[in-house]
């Protein structure tokens, strides 16, 4: 079966870095795209970031646009995203999703995705 577990979140002041990673399992990786999402309490899951597993195309939310960077390994089978000059607005829990078809414009919808990982809270201090 499929799964897809992320890790790396915690607590970091304003101003600091985090790596979440997220492993996949069960899944052809260069078939498909993965991304971010996050969401914070009383708001609707948002984009973060996403990749084109085969050729590491990327695309950012505007909101973390030159602070976050996505990457893969392949020899790993995760993807992760590097948070740099964290905002106490970026606190949230982030999701890694995998099994969808990569978009060149904008990620893909969330509807979209087939399989989700459990989360992993990030939380930024002022």
């Amino acid at each position: 079966q499929v799964q897809v577990v992320e890790s790396g979140g915690g607590l970091v002041p304003a101003g600091g870095s985090l790596r979440l990673s997220c492993t996949a399992s069960g899944l052809t990786l260069s078939d498909y795209a993965m991304g971010w999402f996050r969401q914070a309490p009383g708001k609707e899951r948002e984009v973060v970031s996403c990749i084109k597993w085969s050729s590491i195309d990327t695309i950012y939310a505007e909101s973390v646009k030159g602070r976050f960077t996505i990457s893969r390994d392949s020899a790993k089978n995760t993807v992760y995203l590097d948070m740099n000059n964290l905002k106490v607005e970026d606190t949230a829990v982030y999701f890694c999703a995998a099994g969808v078809a990569w978009r060149p414009t904008m990620c893909a919808p969330l509807s979209d995705y087939r399989h989700w990982g459990q989360g992993t809270q990030v939380t930024v201090s002022s």
